[in-house]
């Protein structure tokens, strides 16, 4: 069957009614008011039971619900909307974790339209809702046995009518499977950026830690050489000599040399040299 291609078709958000059917009263919310803000019309109920009890009252143009509730589930619920000739034509959308290929199966057990997964986004909802209404008004317009018409990432197909149920679930399970992938990478890039700033990080901890170990081995080595002239020294009060740890006696210049960065220059004060050279008339020089 050839595929043919046309303009996105769209639907008046203004006049469908939409059943929302979740336990949780801040999902529910968080989806009432998604829808909302996209111009739908919406009823909430908390449970199978209360869903029907809605249904026999009204026929909304479309259903949302969860899978696991109290009373019963949302494929009993689904089963029993599809077997009510009055409500059988409304579109019923699953909302599960659609961990487990049984979950398709079971979906087409009861009868499900589509489905959306757990934790879902809002742009991917409406989407999802934008989808199965273009595709039900099309195949209403359809006339029995022949060509029908699907639209599908923004383009008209045309398919036989067989087993389009199943066509719109696939569809469903594979665009999620592609968002998930797309996801998983935009994850694993962020992952990797992430990994690239720790390892710079890291690197730069790294080379300030071998900076303040250098830093720590100087002062070490400055304060060593700041101590080994302090303290008492043992001199003698006579020929100046210093004892060393070792009990020998040296001259003053050797032990501050050894103990030291110092050095010595040898000269003669002006009050030794009177005394020394009496002789020499040393008066009025420095």
């Amino acid at each position: 069957m050839p595929i043919g291609a046309g303009c996105a078709p769209s639907i008046d958000s203004s006049q469908v009614e939409v059943l929302v059917v979740e336990d949780s009263p801040t999902q529910a919310l968080c989806l009432q008011r998604a829808l909302e803000l996209a111009g739908y019309h919406v009823s909430v109920v908390h449970d199978g039971p209360q869903a029907m009890e809605y249904l026999e009252a009204k026929a909304p143009t479309l259903v949302v619900s969860d899978i696991v509730m109290p009373g019963f589930d949302g494929y009993e619920l689904c089963r029993r909307i599809k077997n009510d000739e009055r409500l059988q034509g409304i579109p019923v959308i699953l909302v599960t974790s659609l961990t487990d290929p049984v979950d398709i199966l079971r979906g087409l057990q009861c009868g499900a339209d589509n489905f959306i997964t757990k934790p879902y986004r809002e742009k991917e909802l409406l989407a999802r809702i934008q989808y199965l209404l273009i595709n039900t008004d099309l195949r209403s317009q359809a006339a029995t046995g022949l060509v029908m018409q699907i639209f599908f990432a923004g383009r008209k197909h045309f398919l036989t009518p067989e087993r389009m149920q199943i066509v719109d679930l696939l569809l469903s399970s594979f665009e999620t499977a592609v968002l998930n992938k797309c996801e998983f990478e935009n994850a694993n890039k962020e992952l990797k950026a992430v990994n690239d700033r720790l390892t710079l990080e890291i690197a730069e901890r790294e080379r300030a830690e071998q900076e303040r170990e250098r830093l720590i081995e100087e002062l070490q080595r400055a304060l060593a050489e700041v101590k080994r002239l302090s303290g008492l020294l043992p001199i003698c009060a006579s020929c100046k000599r210093i004892r060393d740890d070792q009990g020998y006696w040296q001259q003053i210049e050797a032990y501050i040399r050894d103990h030291s960065e110092a050095d010595f220059s040898h000269g003669i004060c002006p009050e030794c040299a009177r005394k020394l050279y009496p002789e020499l008339n040393l008066e009025g020089k420095g």
